[in-house]
C-alpha cells in the first residue's frame, strides 16, 4: 500500500536507533517522505519553516519534555496531528497529552501495523482539516482564489460559483472526485479545471469507460506486458501509467460493469495496479476523477453498482445543475456562442431580445451543448446577420421530445413558462393537423371535437393572421 502524504512526516526521538527503525517501518509501508529529529528544538524549527503532514513525538527526551514540544508544534501548526510515543505506562501523562491536543498515544514497543494505522488516520484527518479550512475561506470570497483554472466556464450563476469554491478547496486532495450532472452540462470541463487548480505535474487523461468489456477495460487502464495475451507482441502502458502524477478522468463511470468495478475498487484501495500479465504491481500516482449522468439513487442500486465502489469513488462529490436551473446563464452563454459563430461565418449576428426570451422559455434537455448547437445552426441560417424569429421558434418546436401518451403534468414539461390557454389550444390544433397529414376529419378525431368545430377554429385563425 502506498500512502503518499502531501507533506513530510516528522519523527522526533532522542534515540538514533528508534528513528532509523521508524523510518524503515514507514518506508516499507510506502511513506518515504520523513524528517528525522533528534530533539524537540529541532522539530520546532522545522515546523516553523515548513508544513508537515503529521508528527510522531517521543514523550520523554532530555531537555524539554514531549508535552511541551507538543504545545509548541500545535501553536505553529494548529491542524497538525501529533502522535505521542512513550515507553512509560503513565495514564496521567497520556491524558494530559490528549487534553493538550495530541491526536493519538502509542506505547513502546509499538508494532509496525499500529504505527502505520495511526498515521493513515492522521493523514485522513489532516486532509479533512485542510479542505475544511480552504472551503471556509473560499465561501468568504466572491470567487475562487485560482479563478483562472475555471476561466473556460461562461457563467454568472451563484450555484456555479459555489461549485468552483468547493472544487478549489478539494483540488489538492489526492482522494477521488465524482462529478454528477445531466448530459451537456460540462462535467469533463470541470474535471479539467480541478486538475488545473491542483497544480499536479502529470497529464490530464480522459477515457470513456462505458461499454468496455473486462479485457478491454483492463488493457485500456492498466496496460499489458509482452505475451499477456494473443497478439500482445510488445508491452503497452495503460492510461493509469500515462496519467502518472496527474489526473485520470473516467467518464460514464455509472455504466461500468460490476467486474470492472471490483478491479478498480482494489486499485483505489491499494493505490497500485497490475498491468495484464505482470506479476509486479505499479504504484498509482494519478488522481481519479469520475463523471456520470446517472442520478445518485441509480448509483446506489446494489444490483447495478457496488455500494463500496460508489463510496470509494465519491470521497468528494458534486452535482452540476442543469441549464434550466440557472436561466441567468442563458444571456452570457448566448453572447459567447454568437461570438464563436461570428468568427465561423465571418459576420456579426444581431440577436433580438424576443429571441433571447424564447431561449429562456425552453428547458434545454441537452443543456449547454444543445444551446451551442442551436445557436450555431441559427447563425448559419441567418440572412444579412439577422436570424429569423420564426425559424428559431420552429427549431425549438422540432427538437422538443415527443409527448405522445404523456401524463397531463408532463405535457408542457419542456417549457419553463406555461403557455396561455390560447397558445396551448393553437399548439394542439397545429400538432393534430400535422399528425393527420392535413386531413381535418382525422385531426378532429385526434382532438375529440367535431370536424365543423375544427373548421371554424381554422377559419378564425386564418382570418386573424390576415
Amino acid at each position: 500500500m502506498n500512502l503518499y502524504p502531501a507533506h513530510p512526516v516528522l519523527l522526533v526521538d532522542d534515540e538514533e536507533e528508534i528513528l532509523a527503525s521508524l523510518r524503515l517501518t514507514l518506508a516499507l509501508a510506502g511513506i518515504t517522505n520523513t524528517i528525522l529529529c533528534p530533539d524537540g528544538s529541532t522539530a520546532l524549527d522545522i515546523a516553523q519553516d515548513r508544513e508537515v503532514e503529521a508528527a510522531l513525538l517521543d514523550v520523554l527526551m532530555p531537555g524539554r519534555k514531549g508535552d511541551e514540544i507538543l504545545e509548541g508544534l500545535l501553536n505553529l501548526q494548529p491542524d497538525l496531528p501529533v502522535i505521542m510515543v512513550t515507553g512509560v505506562d503513565d495514564v496521567d501523562l497520556a491524558v494530559s497529552c490528549m487534553r493538550k491536543g495530541a491526536y493519538d498515544y502509542i506505547r513502546k514497543p509499538a508494532d509496525s501495523e499500529r504505527i502505520v494505522s495511526a498515521l493513515t488516520r492522521a493523514f485522513e484527518l489532516r486532509t479533512m482539516r485542510r479542505e475544511r479550512r480552504n472551503l471556509s475561506s473560499g465561501f468568504l470570497s466572491p470567487a475562487p482564489p485560482k479563478s483562472e483554472a475555471f476561466h473556460e466556464f461562461v457563467t454568472c450563476s451563484p450555484a456555479m460559483l459555489r461549485i468552483f469554491q468547493y472544487c478549489e478547496a478539494i483540488a489538492t486532495s489526492p482522494e477521488p472526485v465524482l462529478i454528477m450532472g445531466e448530459t451537456g452540462v460540462g462535467k469533463e470541463l470541470l474535471a479539467r479545471a480541478i486538475h488545473n487548480a491542483s497544480a499536479r505535474k502529470g497529464e490530464f487523461v480522459a477515457v470513456n469507460v462505458a461499454g468496455l468489456d473486462d479485457q478491454a477495460f483492463s488493457d485500456t487502464l492498466f496496460g499489458h506486458v509482452r505475451g499477456a495475451f494473443t497478439g500482445a507482441d510488445r508491452a503497452r502502458g495503460g492510461f493509469m501509467e500515462r496519467a502518472a502524477g496527474g489526473t485520470l478522468f473516467l467518464d460514464e463511470i455509472g455504466d461500468l460493469p460490476l467486474q470492472a468495478q471490483i478491479k478498480l475498487l482494489r486499485v483505489l484501495q491499494e493505490r497500485e495496479f497490475f498491468p495484464m500479465g505482470a506479476d509486479r504491481p505499479k504504484p498509482l500516482t494519478a488522481r481519479i476523477i469520475s463523471a456520470t449522468n446517472r442520478p445518485v439513487d441509480e448509483l446506489k442500486d446494489a444490483q447495478r453498482f457496488r455500494a463500496d465502489f460508489y463510496f470509494r469513488i465519491a470521497t468528494h462529490s458534486l452535482t452540476i445543475p442543469p441549464l434550466r436551473h440557472r436561466p441567468e446563464d442563458i444571456a452570457p452563454l448566448t453572447d459567447h456562442f454568437l461570438a464563436q459563430a461570428a468568427k465561423t461565418y465571418g459576420h456579426t449576428i444581431e440577436f433580438p431580445a424576443r429571441l433571447l426570451e424564447l431561449l429562456r422559455e425552453y428547458a434545454f434537455p441537452g443543456n449547454i451543448r444543445e444551446l451551442r448547437a442551436l445557436l450555431l445552426d441559427t447563425a448559419g441560417r441567418s440572412q444579412n446577420g439577422r436570424p429569423g424569429l420564426h425559424a428559431l421558434a420552429g427549431k425549438l418546436s422540432q427538437i422538443q421530445p415527443a409527448q405522445q401518451s404523456c401524463a397531463p403534468d408532463q405535457l408542457f414539461s419542456t417549457f419553463l413558462r406555461l403557455p396561455t390557454l390560447h397558445e396551448g389550444s393553437e399548439a394542439l390544433v397545429a400538432e393534430a393537423m400535422k399528425r393527420a397529414g392535413g386531413n381535418q376529419r382525422r385531426a378532429a378525431l385526434l382532438l375529440g371535437i367535431t370536424p365543423q368545430a375544427l373548421n371554424s377554429r381554422l377559419k378564425r385563425r386564418s382570418s386573424s393572421s390576415v
